[in-house]
């Protein structure tokens, strides 16, 4: 326990609190970066959890190596964004380009690479406006791929989502990219299901752009995460659970507790999709997540464990007797075996780590 609090002091202590994640992605990535020098990017959702990573890494990267590239972020505030990333935002090598993915003008000149990280999570959008979501998915995916014919670019990342399978049967462990299952059409209040209809419909675009215009669509169909950046207020139970125990706890859980979910941390999700991005296979997707499943009681409780005294556990729900718990887990053996992907920060430190940059470090553990 004392060699972790003096390396957690020590990167606490850097100039950025990041520096030793980044360290690592660089570490697990340096022989993906020379094929970007001197080259633009092009990155949506570059404002949101993904797409701070991407930036951060891509920064790291870039002033370590000497790689004079560059990209630009396409944001509808950025004002709000400089606010939340300043050293960011303020970067030489990110330029801000304001717009809405559904309808933003084109920026000028060439891009070899486009990153299409843009989704809208949020919770209250979805309740209110639906349909809104859903064109910000769709309508903003085909607007990309659109740019990136007219920009010329071939090489592109769409980070697609695990929701595309559908509803994972209960005795199923792992979801595999070949599985053909698929989320209920009729099902419009389901924020997953709708999701994963919208991320079907997006990855079918890909694909006809594919064919039609040559470009080499890259797909990520991600599934859970835990890491700086994450929304701690929101559909993500696990940023709940940091919430609840940063505020002093008890941890809430709304259900019973008994659906299983895993957790890739962030910098983990990062190596994976530059990885995906540079060495993939185009039109062939692959799960970026975890295979570690626990339940959701667990992942409470293990957030309540990190703190000493523990914290309290509330659950609200109970258990349905002869009912086998909900999963959504995926295989990652197509990436482990033709990319090379692996986990290598465990649940319990990419936990420690979250805390550790909220300013709030936890105790036990």
């Amino acid at each position: 326990m004392g060699k972790r609090k003096s390396a957690v002091e020590n990167v606490v202590k850097s100039e950025n609190p990041l520096a030793a994640d980044l360290d690592h992605i660089l570490a697990h990535t340096e022989g993906l970066w020379e094929e970007i020098r001197g080259q633009r990017l092009f990155i949506t959702g570059g404002t949101g959890f993904f797409g701070c990573w991407l930036l951060e890494s891509f920064v790291w990267a870039n002033d370590r190596l000497g790689l004079d590239a560059s990209v630009v972020v396409l944001t509808r505030d950025a004002a709000s964004f400089s606010r939340k990333a300043p050293h960011l935002a303020q970067h030489p090598a990110i330029r801000c380009h304001p717009g809405d993915v559904r309808s933003f003008d084109f920026p000028p000149g060439q891009f070899s690479y486009i990153i299409h990280a843009a989704t809208d999570g949020d919770l209250k959008l979805m309740a209110e406006d639906p349909l809104a979501v859903f064109d910000i998915n769709v309508q903003g995916t085909r607007r990309v791929l659109e740019f990136a014919r007219q920009c010329g670019a071939t090489e592109f990342l769409f980070t697609s989502s695990g929701a595309v399978y559908g509803k994972q049967p209960a005795e199923m462990p792992y979801l595999l990219e070949d599985y053909r299952g698929a989320p209920d059409p009729t099902d419009a209040h389901s924020a997953y299901g709708a999701a994963g209809e919208e991320k079907r419909i997006a990855e079918t675009l890909c694909a006809l752009y594919a064919r039609q215009c040559g470009l080499k669509p890259k797909i990520a169909r991600c599934f859970s995460f835990m890491g700086p950046y994450l929304p701690l207020d929101g559909k993500f139970a696990v940023g709940n659970f940091i919430r609840d125990g940063l505020r002093g706890g008890p941890i809430q859980v709304n259900g019973d507790g008994t659906p299983y979910r895993s957790y890739l941390y962030a910098a983990d999700l990062t190596i994976w999709l530059w990885t995906i991005l540079m060495r993939g296979v185009a039109g062939r997707p692959y799960n970026v997540g975890s295979e570690a499943a626990l339940s959701i009681g667990a992942l409470a409780q293990m957030v309540a464990d990190t703190y000493e005294p523990a914290l309290a556990v509330q659950i609200a729900g109970s258990p349905t007797v002869g009912v086998l718990p909900a999963r959504y887990v995926p295989s990652t053996k197509r990436g482990q075996a033709e990319l090379g992907l692996r986990e290598t920060v465990a649940l319990r430190e990419a936990l420690w780590r979250t805390l550790v940059w909220h300013g709030r470090p936890a105790t036990g553990g």
